[in-house]
Parts: structure tokens; C-alpha cells; sequence
């Protein structure tokens, strides 16, 4: 039997094309992975029972002063030693974009390389830095940070390309405003008890060929020595400034890092998760799954690696893993129809491999209805928690330029439909439009998952794969 693939998020076109095929226990096949019844008993239709209807019943939320987290096996601990459930989200398109979020890439300028190229043409590259600095500043804000919160979370992933840290024009040296966001990050979560997984979603030259890198169709990562270096000295440096820092959970090395083969990622990644061990002994550090799975690794502790993680991205619904649905999300969270498949099976390997586990995107509300897609969320977060694994859902906020959460959007906030964004054509849009486009993310009024927040922070649990028994 084939092994259990992973499968990514990406493109509004969309991604990465990942998907499960059911049939196979879930083998990957494409990467690019109440009733009511009657109770009248004369009636000759067959009976259906009732199904319990279970309402969410609100309680407090209970913040914790973060703690240095650490491994053992396959769980996530405390520096007590007492385990910790990681439920959270990821900051998607902060602090490296991805237009598809924001009801832009349109005219041929889909990702952060292109439209850095067009202002550094139009506008110099002092101007680029300005509106950066804009867009960074608005998109998100401290009402961000205390939404989060309300949805109950305890941690964040927080992509970043590597030019937030590194001068892009003095390459192996710090931006003089190097660490303004990831500490302002920090500082956020840390103060509302949420941990951060710091997470290379870019790196120089980019592992991969899609946008998501920050630069589609490069992929140069891989093909360059002078690129891994310069990774390896920016991790060194991140790890050396927060190798102390307790609201850091883990440093997730590289985003996806399907540009190469399996073998030649897990010895990149190896290379790297050593040079941080000379900086920090202190963090989780995060091995990144390919597209194939994670067995080029083989079992972390025989080859000296410790308080470590894998991490994978699961998409039931998207990429080729069927249709958002309750049925798709059941096979996955019951374990198919074998009960040794879905997370089941992912389960079973980790304890074979004794390694702690990190979901670090999946998508279980989009596309589902408010009330279906909040219920399908509660009982992804809590099937992975009773795993004891770590899961962020991709993502926090999407904004489109109708607005609306309509059958469901990917972002746990969007823009009220009242509200619409304009799509601008960056190639002609004058400096004053482009600074109204990103002050306005800082401002539109949003129009929350309401469902998600109410089921998320609910004393009780729902059930919604009752109804398909």
C-alpha cells in the first residue's frame, strides 16, 4: 500500500492541486493533494431516529501566560511537562502576499515579486518600502489580534518572505527595521496568552513554483548554494533572537518545499534544523512534509534530531480531495469507511515514528454554510487535538471585492458585503489609489464566521456526522 500523501492549499485558481483519494486510504492523486423521521407508527416508511439537536452553550475564555513549549514523542508540552492543545489560525497575506486574499492579481501582477517590480518601476524603490510599510501596517491591526482571541486560539502561524529580515540590497545583512514585525507579532499574541510559529513561507529564491513563494515559476532555491546559505543565516538570526522567548512555539523551516524531490528536501532541511540547534536549544523545530509524505526522513530520533515536529496540509474538500461536504470531512475525521484510514492512519505513523505532529494548514469551513462549516470546525480542531496534534487553519482574513461570507469564504473574517474592493490594475493605478486600496484594508468593515467563532468557543460540542449515519 502506497503511503498517505500531503496536499497543500494555494491559488485562488486555486493551488497546488493535492488531493485523497478515499478508495486507497486517502492515497494523494495529484500534487501539483436528522433525519426527522417519522414517529407515526403506522406509517410502513422505515423509522429514522431522532437526532439529538446540540446547541452551543457559551463559556469564558481561559488565557494562559505562554509557556516554552518542547516535544516529547508525540506530544506538544508545557515547560511543566503537562500537555498543551494548539488550536489556531494562519496570518495568511500579511507579511508575504498572496492577491487572491486581498481581489487583486489581476493585469498579469499575481504575486509579491511582480508588484514589487512594477513600484520599484513606476515609483522607485523608497516609495515600494513606503507602501509597504502602509500595507503591512493596515492589514492587520490590533482589532485583528482581538478577534483572533474571541475565536478562542491559542496560537498563530505567521508567514513571512525572507526580505522582511534580510536587506534585499545588502544580501547577508538585517533590514535596519528587521525585526519590527515578527516582534510586534509576538508581543500581540503574548499579551492575549496565544503562542507563534514563526513560519519561512518565502524563501530567497523561492522552494517552489508557485506564488505562494513570493515568486512563481523561480523555484531557483534549490539550484542555488548561495540561497540555502542565506537561509541558514536567517534562520540563525531569528533563532538567536527569540531563542528565549516562551511565546514562540516553533520555528516551521521552509513552506512547502516541493521544488525538489524528497530526499534532497529532508537533507536541506536536516542541514537546517542543525544550524538553528547551534543557535537554540531551546524551540520546536518544524520539518516540513513534501508533497509526497514524510517518509524521506525517516524517524527523527535515529537520525539526532530532537523536540522536533512534522508538518503536513491537509485540504479535505479542495484540490482534487473531493468537494467541501460533510461526507468528505467524515471520511476524513472518522477514519473512512475501513476505520483505519484518514486520520487513523496518520495517527498510527506517528506513533511508529514517535514524533509530534503539525497540521499547519487546513480549510474546514469554506464552502460548507455557516452552521455546517462552524460545527465541521469545531470537530476538525478537536479530532486533531485528541491526537495531540498542533493545527492553524488557513486563514484569518480574506477580503474579496464583493465581500460577504456568502457559503462560506476562506477567511475566518471577510468584508461586509456593504463594503466592496476595488480591483486595481497596478500597473496604471495612480500612488494616491494604491495608498486608498491598503489604508482600506486597515478600516472595511468586517463580516465575521460567526458560526465558527460561537461552535469554537462552546462548552459543548457538536456532532454534525449524526445526520449521516
Amino acid at each position: 500500500m502506497k503511503n498517505l500523501s500531503l496536499n497543500s492549499r494555494h491559488s485562488q485558481t486555486w493551488r497546488s492541486c493535492v488531493g485523497f483519494s478515499f478508495s486507497l486510504f486517502l492515497v494523494a492523486i495529484g500534487f501539483c493533494l436528522s433525519a426527522c423521521g417519522s414517529s407515526d407508527t403506522t406509517s410502513t416508511k422505515p423509522v429514522t431516529p431522532a437526532v439529538n439537536v446540540i446547541v452551543p452553550i457559551p463559556q469564558a475564555i481561559v488565557r494562559e501566560t505562554p509557556t516554552m513549549l518542547h516535544t516529547e514523542g508525540t506530544l506538544w508540552l508545557r515547560e511543566s511537562g503537562k500537555p498543551i492543545q494548539l488550536k489556531g489560525v494562519n496570518l495568511g497575506n500579511w507579511l508575504i502576499q498572496e492577491f487572491w486574499m486581498m481581489g487583486q492579481g489581476s493585469n498579469g501582477i499575481d504575486d509579491q515579486c511582480k508588484l514589487e517590480a512594477v513600484l520599484d518601476k513606476r515609483f522607485g524603490y523608497a516609495e515600494r518600502e513606503r507602501l509597504y510599510r502602509l500595507y503591512r501596517k493596515n492589514w492587520i491591526r490590533e482589532r485583528d489580534w482581538d478577534l483572533i482571541a474571541q475565536y478562542g486560539l491559542n496560537v498563530v502561524r505567521l508567514p513571512f518572505i525572507w526580505s522582511v529580515i534580510e536587506d534585499e540590497k545588502n544580501p547577508g545583512n538585517l533590514r535596519s527595521n528587521a525585526w519590527e514585525y515578527l516582534d510586534d507579532a509576538i508581543a500581540q499574541a503574548e499579551r492575549r496568552g496565544m503562542h507563534v510559529i514563526l513560519d519561512l513561507h518565502g524563501a530567497v529564491g523561492s522552494q517552489g513554483w508557485e506564488h505562494h513563494s513570493g515568486c512563481a515559476g523561480k523555484n531557483l532555491y534549490w539550484s542555488t548554494p548561495e540561497f540555502q546559505e542565506r537561509t541558514i543565516w536567517l534562520w540563525q538570526e531569528v533563532a538567536a533572537r527569540y531563542k528565549d522567548r516562551a511565546a514562540v512555539a516553533g520555528y516551521s523551516l521552509l513552506n512547502e518545499p516541493w521544488g525538489t524531490t524528497p530526499d534532497v528536501m529532508a537533507k536541506e532541511m536536516i542541514r537546517l534544523y542543525h544550524a538553528v540547534r547551534s543557535v537554540d536549544n531551546n524551540h520546536v523545530i518544524i520539518l516540513p512534509g513534501h508533497s509526497s509524505g514524510i517518509d524521506a526522513y525517516g524517524k527523527p530520533a535515529d537520525r539526532g534530531l530532537r523536540n522536533v515536529a512534522f508538518e503536513i496540509h491537509t485540504y479535505p474538500g479542495f484540490f482534487g480531495w473531493g468537494e467541501p461536504s460533510l461526507q468528505v470531512h467524515k471520511e476524513w475525521l472518522r477514519c473512512g469507511s475501513s476505520g483505519n484510514g484518514g486520520v487513523c492512519e496518520w495517527n498510527t505513523r506517528l506513533k511508529n515514528l514517535n514524533t509530534a505532529f503539525f497540521v499547519g494548514e487546513f480549510q474546514p469551513w469554506a464552502g460548507l454554510g455557516a452552521e455546517l462549516g462552524g460545527q465541521i470546525t469545531r470537530v476538525t480542531y478537536d479530532t486533531y487535538a485528541s491526537y495531540g496534534w498542533a493545527a492553524t487553519s488557513w486563514s484569518y482574513k480574506l477580503l474579496s471585492n464583493n465581500g460577504g461570507q456568502g457559503n462560506g469564504t476562506w477567511g475566518l473574517v471577510t468584508n461586509s458585503g456593504q463594503v466592496k474592493v476595488p480591483a486595481l490594475d497596478f500597473n496604471q493605478a495612480s500612488l494616491s489609489e494604491i495608498e486608498k486600496l491598503f489604508e482600506l484594508f486597515g478600516s472595511i468593515p468586517y463580516e465575521p464566521q460567526q458560526a465558527v467563532m460561537t461552535w469554537m468557543t462552546s462548552a459543548v460540542a457538536p456532532d454534525p456526522f449524526a445526520r449521516s449515519q
